[in-house]
């Protein structure tokens, strides 16, 4: 046998770019008939198919190009999942620009700032979202343009927004037909910005290698379990870390897709499901309580709802009991971040855990599950040391793969990594067999509905207040939105300030549902002995502090 040393034997296989387009050009080939369902803004329902969508999206990745949208430009969306943001997400990086999905319930300083940080050339927007779009356009001045997602129609009555354009008079400007360039699979395709814990947001750059990778893995029999026979339905939000990818993996594998636009309530998601036979949905938990509630309220039960993805905060058990007896629908629990576009860890039992009693498959389906191929992970402790996988050992738990951030936008490469693996600021547990469960937080974030809060941007304002000396923010137990932030004042001494003054002084300052739930006082905060407030203490003290009468 020839000794090849040290050289690399290359293979003999085609080449081929793993880029977006390539899952839009795929379903429309093999899937084209396959139908795609939104709600819009009216409550209507709009219907097309792959191959509608690939050719809107074509037509608007033209406009796009007359527009002047370059390589690596950034476009920014301000929208509910619906047919348009999702031939924007085609379109957009199918060109080699970069698709920036905006959270729209972050405060307007946040989403201007977001929007001059990732600089970002146009700026799309649903109706619902112009007043927010009124409040920040003159704060954004390096936006080029603002297209409304509808016709000129509706265009009227949009005061305020200067260089406005409308998404289909863009399209019906539109003559042959684009054909979508290639480029290396390395370039950059989608941009989420991460609160993080304090301090100014900061952007997660996806490549579009990255992208189809975590589309592969998700759609997996161990992951997703996603196919062409499903029906599938993300309530997660399109600006929410896209939608877990699923507008990917519903391309990959040719399902029919349902977007249910901004009518979020129990009783459209129920009526919505039904109508168009949904299968398999993902969303976070405080989605799944009040479309249970509405079921319980009016005797109704699920047809063709089989299972479902609850990630971005810890399922209830009571919640995850209830789906499973009551509807039959298997709960997925999953673990992820936007650092990790977004999914590393899904729930689905083994064939060793056939044969374990009821209560012990519970214990494990309550986990966050094993990793995805393309993601491994570990927990050290506050020294790095990795912590055995005993089911008893916590450590912080770092991970590292194919669809990990490797630094955060305008960082420089690594420099988000501790010895090459990300910290995802949490602490966990590992069974031996490779069961990982969400222990605790390692910085004192307050996720609330599956989205975060920082808690040190609360006492900041706090503190801002003259009458107030100390302020400690902590999460606290709530029934429906599993955690609220409950503010612990210590007063300066003479003032006389109350719940509702303080209160009333967030006004402005922060996205409405970051608004504390209340506001304790307090003689004195306890403190550590360096100087840091304890506020593992405070969690036991005011544990109950939103449940009790």
């Amino acid at each position: 046998m020839q000794d090849y040393g040290n050289s690399p034997v290359p293979g003999q296989m085609m080449r081929r770019p793993l880029l977006i387009t390539s899952l839009l050009h795929h379903a429309d080939r093999h899937c084209g008939a396959r139908e795609i369902v939104s709600r819009c803004d009216d409550g209507s329902l709009h219907r097309y198919t792959w191959s509608g969508c690939h050719s809107r999206a074509k037509a608007m990745a033209g406009a796009l190009s007359k527009l002047g949208v370059c390589m690596g430009d950034r476009v920014a969306t301000l929208a509910w999942n619906g047919h348009r943001h999702l031939e924007l997400y085609y379109a957009i990086s199918g060109i080699g620009a970069v698709i920036h999905t905006i959270n729209p319930r972050l405060h307007a300083e946040q989403l201007a700032f977001m929007i001059n940080d990732a600089d970002d050339a146009y700026l799309f927007f649903d109706r619902s979202f112009a007043a927010i779009v009124q409040a920040i356009a003159q704060h954004c001045p390096g936006v080029k343009g603002f297209v409304l997602l509808g016709d000129e129609a509706e265009l009227a009555g949009l005061d305020g927004i200067p260089r406005l354009m409308a998404y289909e008079a863009l399209l019906q400007a539109q003559d042959g037909d684009f054909a979508w360039p290639v480029f290396d699979e390395d370039a950059a395709c989608g941009l989420c910005y991460t609160s993080g814990t304090t301090g100014l947001p900061k952007g997660v750059l996806y490549s579009h290698r990255s992208t189809i990778l975590h589309a592969y893995a998700s759609v997996a029999p161990d992951a997703l379990g996603l196919s062409s026979r499903d029906v599938i339905m993300p309530v997660v939000p399109m600006f929410h870390v896209n939608a877990w990818g699923l507008p990917y993996a519903a391309a990959l594998v040719g399902a029919k897709l349902v977007l249910p636009g901004p009518a979020m309530d129990g009783a459209s998601l129920f009526e919505l499901c039904e109508r168009e036979g949904v299968t398999f949905s993902a969303g976070v938990p405080t989605i799944w309580l009040g479309l249970v509630n509405h079921l319980r309220e009016k005797k109704l039960v699920f047809s063709t709802l089989a299972r479902t993805v609850i990630g971005g905060s810890a399922c209830p058990p009571a919640l995850m009991d209830s789906l499973g007896e009551e509807h039959g629908i298997e709960v997925i629990h999953a673990f992820g971040m936007t650092e990790i576009s977004p999914i590393a860890t899904v729930c689905r039992l083994q064939p060793e855990h056939q044969s374990l009693p009821p209560r012990e498959q519970d214990a494990i389906r309550r986990t966050q599950g094993r990793v995805l191929y393309g993601v491994d992970m570990k927990i050290v402790d506050d020294e790095g040391k990795e912590q055995p996988w005993d089911g008893i050992s916590r450590g912080h738990l770092m991970v590292r793969g194919q669809w990990v951030v490797e630094a955060y936008f305008r960082q420089a490469l690594g420099e988000a990594l501790q010895d090459g693996w990300f910290p995802t600021g949490d602490v966990a547990t590992i069974r031996p067999d490779g069961f990982m469960h969400i222990a605790d937080r390692s910085k004192d974030l307050i996720k609330s509905g599956g989205e975060w809060i920082g808690s040190i941007d609360l006492e900041n304002i706090a503190m801002a207040h003259p009458g107030v000396q100390q302020a400690a923010c902590i999460g606290v137990f709530h029934p429906k939105w599993e955690e609220r932030p409950v503010l612990v004042v210590v007063r300066r001494p003479g003032a006389e300030v109350g719940k509702a003054e303080l209160l009333e002084h967030f006004v402005g300052k922060v996205a409405r549902w970051w608004t504390p739930d209340d506001v304790l006082f307090v003689d004195s905060l306890p403190l550590g002995p360096t100087g840091k407030i304890l506020k593992n203490r405070l969690r036991e003290q005011f544990r109950d502090a939103l449940t009790q009468p």
